[in-house]
């Protein structure tokens, strides 16, 4: 009897643990954001009717082929990687995925104001690399994402996408990926390897700090992505494919060691009962 009392004893003050304590330092550690939002309501959306891709090919050989390559369709920058940083201190990425990753409207608000579609205006006031293409109609960048989509890849691997959305500036040491172009010196802060992030921080937290850093870390020198969700699955699926590959191995073991310790504590019990009967 003593020892179902001592069991219920051992029950109830877990249970207090885990259901009062628990929840309550992970909320004051982990405080309620708002969920991830993947339309960027806060940006203001197209007013254009679907854009023509012939005429935005036009238009990115114009406006942006001066600084930024679109290998996919042949186009590349005047620009190798050392005469980027020496000119303009960072490597403008390469467009030719962006069409796939990124959210449409997060896109377009991109190339009307890179500054404010990634919430980076503490950082760069009016100073940032890319300028303000403000003076376009709806239409003509209703027509680069046209053109972008339509030169973009299908499909991509969980690799490739991490890579585009996030190897600019983050190194996954544990994957031997090291970022390059000088990202990280242009941004003026450290950015940290992601190989066991996964590990440190829950996924709904990535999910929520990728779609907006901000709101988690105000100040922070990371923008906002604008992946789309499938985008943004692909990268943290990436991330614990290097940080936790034995995820599924550690899960189905825990099941078994669980299994193993309740029968073991049954035979502890019925030898406890057995010996302590013929002592008495």
């Amino acid at each position: 009897m003593k020892e179902f009392l001592a069991l219920i004893i051992v029950i109830v003050v877990t249970g207090i643990i885990y259901l009062g304590v628990e929840p309550f330092a992970h909320g004051q550690m982990h405080p309620k954001v708002a969920p991830a939002d993947y339309t960027f309501a806060d940006l203001k959306p197209l007013e254009a009717s679907e854009g023509n891709a012939a005429n935005g090919k036009e238009l990115v050989i114009a406006n942006c082929v001066a600084c930024h390559s679109v290998k996919s369709d042949g186009l590349e920058s005047p620009f190798t990687a050392e005469t980027a940083v020496a000119a303009y201190g960072v490597l403008p990425p390469d467009l030719s995925s962006a069409g796939l990753i990124y959210e449409k409207n997060f896109l377009a608000n991109v190339i009307k104001d890179i500054a404010v579609a990634t919430k980076q205006t503490h950082k760069f006031d009016g100073t940032h690399l890319m300028p303000p293409f403000s003076w376009m109609s709806d239409q003509e960048i209703a027509d680069m994402i046209a053109y972008l989509q339509s030169i973009a890849p299908k499909e991509m691997t969980n690799k490739e996408v991490f890579i585009d959305a996030c190897g600019r500036c983050h190194n996954v040491l544990y994957d031997k990926w090291q970022a390059d172009g000088g990202i990280t010196t242009y941004l003026d802060t450290k950015v940290p390897d992601l190989s066991m992030m996964i590990r440190s921080r829950d996924i709904e937290y990535l999910h929520n700090f990728i779609n907006d850093p901000q709101k988690i870390l105000p100040g922070t020198a990371m923008p906002r992505v604008g992946l789309t969700q499938e985008a943004e699955k692909q990268v943290i699926a990436y991330m614990e494919s290097v940080g936790d590959s034995k995820k599924e191995e550690r899960e189905s073991l825990g099941y078994k060691l669980v299994i193993f310790m309740l029968i073991m504590g049954v035979i502890a019990y019925l030898w406890k009962r057995k010996i302590w009967k013929d002592t008495h």
